[in-house]
């Protein structure tokens, strides 16, 4: 299964040592439709409001509903798509590790399953990059937010057996939304085979296998791919490393990155693969998890509540140090420069090793102030109803 974003944050860990998936949440962009906006939850009544949190805009909140049916949003983001994940298992021993998606219609302000193996949405909120079935895949789709449909598809050929960087096991957006940085594999990144089997909890279980081959990096507009060859690296005889491996947009969108064992956790390079400096602002030991504010002042920081605290840390970017002390387990997303959205188990069942997974989205401020965006998810960490959001600017 994928690491649960309440217990560990992808690449977080220098090894990924992986019995499932590994995923990254890549949030950005810029303006919603205006059909979204006001938090009308097109059922004949408005959302509900962030209640004890004020000076927030656009608040669209279901505190009843867990997964999510509708639209879940505050001030500049929004929850453009969710995924589940499952271990789906082979009769020839094989299994692979699945990720189910809903994303968001925007003409109804609600959330509709798909059928696609892997989802990003661009800023804007209009337009969404899928992969279909069974990765490596050999094409991308744009989907319009809209209908549903898609618009067109992008080729860059490959598949698992051909082509020249093999094919596409995961997409995503840059920043601005232009180009398409797609990760190419030989191999399912998310498949575990018998031939690679290890023991896992006094069992023998099927394992990844790295087949990471490089990257493209796609303009949107044309179409026009570009190849970089960056295989994964080496691994340790016996030590289970995840088989998605996928590279990622630095913040600026100028460069791209894949996990290391470096002092950064990060090895950055340029858009025809070779190896550059990493951007002075991702310089330093860095999780990726981290998010800044919308003017660049503040930033995302760890989990600090000890006893009965459920409470993490925001810091100054300017020199690290601690700014605000808000409720929350992991913070995740800025709703603008006030404001956060946030996981927190409920304050009255959070007991270690009981009720600490049962966590719902909330918005909260850095006055300390709370309100629910959704409902609770299940405290069993191995429930095929836990869900994961993944939030993009409007």
């Amino acid at each position: 299964m994928a690491p649960d974003p309440q217990t560990s944050t992808p690449f977080r860990a220098r090894r990924l040592v992986v019995a499932g998936l590994v995923a990254a949440v890549v949030a950005a962009g810029i303006a919603v439709p205006l059909a979204l906006r006001g938090g009308d939850d097109r059922e004949g009544r408005p959302a509900a409001k962030a209640a004890g949190v004020t000076g927030v805009t656009g608040v669209a909140a279901h505190p009843d509903q867990s997964p999510p049916r509708q639209l879940i949003a505050a001030g500049s983001v929004a929850v453009s798509t969710y995924y589940t994940t499952k271990l789906v298992k082979r009769p020839d021993g094989n299994a692979v590790g699945t990720y189910e998606w809903w994303l968001l219609d925007t003409a109804t302000g609600r959330y509709a399953k798909t059928d696609w193996a892997w989802v990003d949405v661009a800023p804007g909120m209009r337009t969404a990059a899928v992969l279909e079935r069974d990765l490596p895949v050999e094409r991308i789709g744009l989907v319009d937010l809209a209908t549903g449909k898609v618009r067109r598809w992008i080729d860059v050929g490959g598949g698992a057996d051909g082509g020249v960087g093999g094919g596409v096991g995961g997409v995503r957006f840059s920043p601005d939304g232009k180009r398409l940085l797609a990760t190419a594999y030989r191999l399912n990144p998310d498949g575990l085979f018998k031939d690679a089997s290890y023991e896992l909890n006094d069992r023998t279980v099927p394992g990844p296998k790295q087949s990471r081959a490089g990257f493209y990096v796609i303009d949107v507009a044309s179409g026009k791919a570009a190849f970089a060859e960056r295989p994964a690296g080496k691994t340790e005889p016996g030590v289970p490393v995840g088989g998605r491996q996928d590279f990622q947009w630095s913040r600026d969108g100028k460069r791209v990155w894949a996990p290391a064992d470096n002092k950064s956790g990060r090895v950055f390079y340029d858009g025809t693969g070779k190896e550059v400096p990493a951007p002075e602002q991702e310089a330093d030991p860095y999780d990726p998890g981290v998010a800044r504010s919308p003017d660049g002042k503040l930033e995302t920081g760890a989990f600090v509540g000890e006893g009965d605290e459920i409470v993490s840390e925001v810091r100054r970017v300017k020199d690290g140090e601690r700014a605000a002390v808000v409720p929350g387990q992991q913070l995740l997303a800025w709703a603008d420069d006030r404001h956060l959205i946030a996981w927190r188990c409920d304050p009255e069942r959070c007991d270690p090793g009981k009720g600490e997974f049962r966590n719902q989205l909330l918005l909260v401020g850095l006055d300390g102030s709370t309100a629910p965006l959704s409902g609770f998810r299940s405290q069993t960490l191995r429930d095929d109803s836990r869900w994961t959001p993944v939030f993009t600017r409007r």
